[in-house]
């Protein structure tokens, strides 16, 4: 058996990375795709590789140099008008190698791990192509295959429709040829397809006419949890780098991402926070309906945003600011208020990541499970002055939750002693009760003028894609100046539309927040069955738990993500934790988190 590698190609999508060499000379966390891929073929005994190159063939025929000799054979076929063609005509001039063994097929651009190619080899089928059943990210040729898994259709790029995406599957270009097969059927129809239609054409739609006349000639090889990616762009080398990074780096890569993870659709997310269950809502079917209308068309300035804002949270429109996401908000908020802000930690950090550090004044819960009451507070910083003082209710991560009476008497005691007090209630609506746990009332704002409430959409309604947050309170002054901080569209047209059709649908959040509460509680018993995890309560849509002796916080996330692909979240790190080992754990649906309770049971056997 041999392989071949096509190389030949420029990989100009990548900009400045391929200037000068071609797409396999690409580092991947400091490896080299060529790199990658020949070590990997280097554990099989081939007769021979055989790499097509062509755009800075040199540079790369002298980079591999003599370091594989031990291991490969290898050898190289020039394309020289490889500006000029596609790839049909690289496998073209590696035709009479391919006539002569059976033979791996590999395009150079893509990284993965070294069970793919055991699996296609070990199959004791001859003709086979890989195939990945279809993801968001995919682009290129796929397929249609049967219950045998025949190829009953190649799908070019111009044929796609997204309303069959259900049914497709992407090649992942590793193909196993047999010799005869290449001898009797490809390289015939590869000769006369190239004759016919040209050189500037893709080597699939070589194979499509083969499927076409008899489509048990090739077989599908559907991959399930193996890794892969075709890197074509910096977005794709950004994401390759998450997916196959080393163990010591994983966790920076898929952090520092801040989201963005349905890049990465087989993976469970239980680090963000959101409401699992609104989306269920026919009011993201209208969205959806009227998609082109909105994407087409500029959003509304301020004036009219914070009169929808008004209506869907019934507070007057002086009193409220929309903004993109809660974040927008919390930046202009905390760089507007003057003087010293009292934190609890651990906490939410991007409220004092928003201001210097002499500039805090910090309380610590002085127990286990960081549970603290308004009593607390004002008995703290009582002693402790600061001149704003910030609640998170329920507090992130500890699920923490005072009750809105007391809430409303921190309100008082703050205001009686001239303390801003900002209470966000991003997830009060996770809590029980919480038809009458929020502080969004004109009522309430009224009394307590120098009180900002702030709450994230994307959390409580579970719609982060869309950017929505709101800021309330009855010092018109600020909220008035907050407006002016921001641009003028700030909210996109997505947002304003979920806000003008919100009222619609309003029987549904409360169902979904209903529906929550009842997981949540369920999720929580299925939790304290662990035996490494202490379960803190919690009001929140997530779980504080401290990982217990002989387990780590950040081996376990490890372990989690490597195995099982679920992402979770190590908060060891985080500031009042004094060095002990505990995650936040999200609460989703009901079968993920059944998926989640199962991988937590094997690691606990």
């Amino acid at each position: 058996m041999q392989a071949i590698i096509l190389a030949a190609g420029m990989g100009k999508r990548l900009g400045d990375y391929t200037r000068d060499n071609t797409k396999c000379m690409l580092p991947v966390n400091g490896q080299r795709l060529i790199d990658r891929t020949l070590q990997i073929l280097s554990e099989w005994s081939l007769s021979r590789v055989v790499i097509v190159v062509g755009y800075q063939a040199q540079n790369l025929i002298e980079y591999i140099g003599h370091r594989y000799d031990d291991r490969l054979k290898i050898e190289y076929v020039n394309n020289p008008i490889y500006d000029k063609t596609n790839n049909v005509y690289s496998l073209s001039l590696a035709k009479e190698q391919m006539v002569h063994d059976d033979t791996i097929l590999l395009e150079s651009d893509l990284i993965f791990d070294e069970a793919i190619l055991r699996k296609l080899i070990d199959d004791p089928r001859p003709n086979l192509a890989l195939v990945a059943k279809y993801e968001s990210w995919m682009d290129g040729t796929m397929v249609c295959i049967d219950s045998d898994c025949n190829i009953v259709n190649f799908v070019p790029k111009a044929a796609f429709q997204y309303g069959d995406v259900a049914q497709y599957y992407k090649t992942v270009n590793i193909y196993k040829f047999s010799a005869e097969f290449s001898r009797t059927k490809y390289v015939p129809f590869l000769e006369a397809y190239t004759k016919a239609v040209g050189n500037n054409e893709y080597y699939e739609n070589v194979l499509r006419i083969i499927s076409f006349i008899n489509s048990h000639d090739l077989k599908a090889l559907p991959l399930d949890t193996e890794k892969w990616y075709e890197i074509d762009d910096k977005q794709d080398l950004d994401i390759a780098e998450a997916l196959f990074a080393d163990e010591k780096d994983i966790l920076r890569k898929y952090y520092g991402r801040y989201g963005g993870f349905w890049r990465f659709p087989k993976m469970l997310d239980y680090c963000y926070l959101v409401n699992p269950y609104f989306n269920e809502s026919r009011i993201i079917d209208e969205l959806e309906a009227y998609f082109r209308t909105l994407i087409a068309e500029y959003p509304s300035g301020m004036k009219v945003n914070s009169l929808l804002a008004s209506k869907c949270w019934g507070v007057k429109e002086e009193y409220i600011i929309p903004g993109n996401g809660a974040a927008e908000l919390i930046k202009a908020l905390m760089e507007l208020l003057p003087g010293s802000l009292g934190i609890v930690r651990p906490t939410f950090e991007e409220y004092p990541n928003r201001r210097e550090g002499d500039n805090l004044v910090t309380f610590i819960p002085s127990n286990d499970d960081y549970r603290y009451t308004a009593a607390d507070l004002m008995d703290y910083f009582g002693e402790h002055h600061a001149d704003n003082l910030l609640l998170i209710n329920p507090d992130n991560p500890s699920g923490n939750f005072i009750p809105i009476d007391e809430v409303i008497a921190l309100a008082a005691w703050c205001h009686e002693r001239d303390i801003r007090l900002i209470v966000d209630e991003s997830f009060v609506d996770f809590s029980v009760g919480y038809e009458h746990n929020t502080l969004l009332h004109d009522h309430i704002l009224e009394a307590y003028p120098s009180m900002v409430v702030m709450k994230s959409i994307s959390k409580s309604y579970g719609v982060p894609g869309i950017r929505l947050g709101i800021l309330c309170s009855a010092d018109t002054a600020i909220i008035a100046r907050m407006k002016k901080m921001v641009s003028i569209w700030n909210i996109n047209s997505f947002a304003e539309y979920f806000m003008q059709i919100f009222n619609k649908y309003e029987k549904d959040y409360h169902r979904a927040c209903e529906k929550f509460i009842a997981e949540r509680d369920d999720f929580e018993r299925q939790l304290r069955t662990i035996s490494f995890l202490r379960v803190m309560p919690s009001q929140a849509n997530y779980f504080l738990c401290e990982v217990l002796p002989p387990k780590n916080a950040n081996q376990l996330v490890l372990t989690m993500l490597k195995r099982y692909n679920i992402l979770m979240r190590d908060c060891s790190d985080k500031t009042g934790f004094d060095g002990r080992q505990y995650m936040r754990i999200a609460v989703r649906h009901h079968n993920d988190n059944a998926r989640l309770i199962s991988a937590l049971r094997e690691l606990d056997g």
